[in-house]
């Protein structure tokens, strides 16, 4: 059998989307993928029953000859549960996928890795932190995986590709296809120098149910799961949930009461979670001793300006409107404001939609 035949066997099994018990049944029954392919329907239906076998003989066959012309690209792989390269910690779930897509580094598979997701409209502050997390935690040896969403993700992914570790991005949709098309660019960075993979065949399309199936491998490569913001019933707290079930570590940024995307951080804490500030408290939960890391979350000096000082200090932690800054500050709002741009020329403050200010750690 040649590699392109058993990747083509490969391919057509996962696209029929068999349940993993089941391809393992005709996996034993019929000796290799190509022969299961192959096989009659009778013959199907007599290991694994009727659903299988016609899963089997009606799954989507354009989906192989797209497979095909991927694959056939230079840096294309298909890794499935036999390969080496395969990811060693995904074959500890219950539902491995027979294979995957894959491109880049893909030793980065089988390194020890954390993720980190969150929401895809986070604040510039969680994406400040999402960057900062990622890129100290990366610094200490683990590759970060997330799944190439805007927002909190894509932040991620940016600050592990400053470091040797690199990241994995995780897709909901065909190798073939960057969803959303704004992270085209930051898709290519990763498939060059760290590595892009996904379950689902060339073609297929960003549906809404391949996302929480995404989710599941995000948690299962990694050795535990950071959610830095997530709105209540957001595919983050899918995820953590997944990683609990999993048996692997949740780590949750907590925020301001008055923001919506710290309630779910704030429900995984009661739920258990670890509550952490900063990316050694991750490390030091893991056991991990990285004086790196320490160095790389510490604070801003002070602005010299006594007035920057007394904005900042009048802002507190959370998302805060000019009129409540003037009540705080006693300023008038025209010098508040004034203050305010010369903060975010500095890189302490950013400003949010609906004509709000929050502050930079």
């Amino acid at each position: 059998m040649t590699d392109a035949t058993r990747a083509a066997a490969w391919a057509a099994l996962s696209s029929a989307g068999l349940a993993a018990p089941t391809l393992v049944a005709l996996l034993r029954a019929f000796g290799a993928p190509e022969r299961v392919r192959e096989a009659s329907r009778a013959s199907v239906e007599g290991v694994a029953g009727r659903e299988a076998a016609a899963k089997l003989a009606s799954r989507d066959r354009t989906l192989d000859d797209a497979a095909a012309a991927w694959l056939a690209e230079p840096g294309h792989r298909l890794l499935s549960w036999d390969d080496t390269e395969y990811p060693k910690a995904l074959l500890e779930l219950t539902d491995p996928p027979p294979s995957l897509y894959a491109l880049g580094h893909l030793e980065l598979l089988n390194v020890p890795s954390l993720a980190i997701v969150g929401s895809r409209q986070g604040t510039p502050q969680g994406v400040e932190d999402a960057h900062a997390f990622a890129r100290t935690l990366a610094h200490a040896g683990y590759t970060i995986v997330s799944g190439l969403a805007q927002g909190i993700d894509a932040a991620a992914h940016r600050g592990a590709l400053e470091t040797a570790a690199s990241t994995i991005a995780v897709t909901g949709t065909g190798p073939d296809r960057v969803y959303p098309a704004a992270n085209r660019d930051l898709a290519h960075a990763i498939a060059t120098r760290g590595a892009l993979v996904t379950e689902f065949a060339p073609g297929t399309p960003p549906l809404k149910g391949n996302f929480p199936r995404r989710n599941r491998l995000i948690a299962g490569l990694a050795r535990g799961v950071l959610v830095v913001e997530a709105a209540p019933g957001s595919g983050s707290l899918i995820t953590a949930r997944q990683a609990v079930e999993q048996g692997k570590d949740v780590f949750a940024i907590p925020g301001s009461i008055h923001s919506p995307l710290s309630k779910g951080p704030h429900a995984l804490i009661r739920d258990g979670a670890k509550l952490v500030e900063t990316a050694q408290d991750v490390l030091t939960e893991l056991g991990v001793a990285s004086p790196r890391a320490s160095e790389a979350q510490a604070g801003d000096p002070p602005p010299a300006d006594p007035l920057h000082a007394r904005v900042l200090e009048a802002m507190g932690r959370g998302p805060v409107d000019l009129d409540r800054l003037v009540t705080r500050t006693g300023l008038r709002a025209e010098a508040l404001a004034a203050t305010l741009v010369h903060l975010e020329l500095d890189g302490r403050v950013a400003a949010l939609a609906g004509g709000g200010w929050d502050r930079l750690r």
